[in-house]
Order: structure tokens, then sequence, then C-alpha cells
């Protein structure tokens, strides 16, 4: 995976390693800094290619009334109170080059995927520390080729479990969890084998869409010097069995891990305070 990209890419990642303020907490309207992450990933789920890197991004915080970029990472909120958001965000997945099985194919653009997402409230204790989200995202993905060309459609309910500053340690610790669902488009982009590129040990292959798997995610952070620092980890478990592509010959392993390490420093901020919002 080339290193060029790897700030677009684990710009989503550094999202785990901040805590997300609680509600009604006033925090700077933008915030300016830099972030550090070293982290290990497969090219793509069901590769059995593992890299790592280090890489270094701009950390941009915007908290206006609609457009925001902060800890959730970028989006527009289209509706907020209590119990119910709906917000519009994207992210990204990177190029893969023809490399172990996919040797003589044409290498995956990357993609941008963008769309709605609905989150609920379950659960919160009496202090708001500790809260269980239901998050409903549809998400349609664009390959980036030099003009956008359609990649399909991702569908990955979650179970979100957040607690903040266990023990009153400081420490905050997030888990993630649910299923993925794509449509045949998606999966014919990461899975397909067409005709001209079958060779012994790569047969044709044509993609159905459906079931894409499960994942689950786990993220233990700290911000230090009133939030000017922060560290943080995360690790992500991706299991395919019983995928639609799961006999796909581009599928090497039904199991995929990626983690990492980073932190965070808060260079420059703006007088101007808010009070944030779920």
């Amino acid at each position: 995976m080339p290193k060029r990209i790897a700030p677009a890419l684990f710009l989503g990642a550094l999202t785990l390693l901040a805590a997300a303020p609680a509600a009604g907490e006033e925090k700077p309207l933008w915030e300016l800094g830099v972030a550090f992450i070293s982290a290990t990933y497969p090219s793509y789920r069901g590769s059995s290619h593992q890299s790592g890197l280090v890489a270094a991004t701009p950390m941009i915080y915007y908290r206006g009334k609609i457009i925001q970029s902060d800890e959730d990472g970028l989006r527009g909120i289209l509706f907020n109170n209590e119990r119910v958001k709906v917000d519009f965000s994207g992210g990204v997945t990177p190029p893969v080059h023809g490399n172990g099985i996919r040797q003589g194919m044409p290498k995956l653009r990357p993609t941008l995927e963008i769309g709605p997402a609905v989150t609920v409230t379950l659960w919160q204790n009496a202090t708001r520390k500790s809260k269980l989200n239901l998050v409903i995202p549809v998400r349609v993905s664009y390959a980036v080729t030099g003009h956008i060309k359609p990649a399909g459609i991702i569908f990955d309910p979650s179970f979100d479990y957040n607690i903040e500053s266990v023990g009153d340690s400081g420490w905050n610790l997030g888990f993630r969890t649910g299923p993925i669902f794509g449509n045949q488009r998606q999966h014919r982009y990461f899975y397909e084998v067409e005709e001209q590129y079958a060779r012994p040990g790569r047969p044709v292959y044509k993609a159905s869409g459906g079931y894409s798997g499960a994942r689950f995610v786990s993220s233990l952070s700290k911000s230090f010097n009133n939030d000017k620092f922060a560290i943080g980890g995360f690790i992500r478990y991706d299991n395919l069995r019983g995928a639609a592509f799961e006999d796909s010959p581009l599928v090497r392993t039904k199991h995929n891990w990626m983690a990492g390490i980073g932190m965070s420093w808060t260079l420059k901020q703006s007088e101007t305070m808010v009070k944030t919002r779920d």
C-alpha cells in the first residue's frame, strides 16, 4: 500500500484515539494540530498480505452547528437530540497493487465512501459517562481513478459501547461490533476474477451481494494537559466466515487484524468556545 495515502487512510483510525467530549462540555470552535500513528493492516479484507507504516497527518477540528470535523471525523449534522442523531459522513479505503494472489490483476483504486448514518442511544448511565449506541450507516462507495466510478453500497450497523474515564483514571475505553453487508457491485470490485485474469490457483469467480462478515473494534485513549496532548491505541478484527464472497480465490484468510498506536498535539485553537453535543 503506497505510504503517500497513509494520512488519508488513517485519519479515520486516529479518531479512535481521542474520546468524544461529553454533551454540554465547552470546547474550542476550532483546533489545529498534528497526529502520528504507527499501524499494521491488511491490503484488503481477506488478504493475507499485511503491511506496516508510521505516518503523520494534520489534525483539524471544527465544531460548527452543521459541519463538524472532530473526534468523530468529518461529517454534516442533519439532526441531533438527546436520543437520536442523523449525520452525513465519509471514509476512504487505500489502493491495492497486484501483490500476492492479485499478481497480474489491475490494482484496486482508492475508494471514497459517503452516506448518512442514524445513531440511537439505547442506554446511558446517570452521569452519561457510559453509553450504548446503535449506529446504522449506509454508504455509497466510489473508486477514484482519475474520474469517479461507482463501487457499490455498504451497510454496516454496529453496537457502540463507550466508557469515559474508566474508574476515574482518565482512560477512555470503547468497543464497536456488528455485521457488514455489501451489494454485488461492492463485492465484485474486491473479489471478482474475470476470465482474462484467471490462472491456475485463481479461477474465474463471479461475486454476489450479501453478508460481508463481521467486525470488532476496541480502543483506549487518554488526554493530558487540558486536552492539548492525547495518546491511544486501537485493534480491529474482521471475521469473513459465511461471507457471500468467502469462496473467492482472492480471499486468502478469513481472519484479518488491524492495530495501531498514536498520539496527537493541539498547536493552536480558537478563543471562541462552543458547547458540544452527543
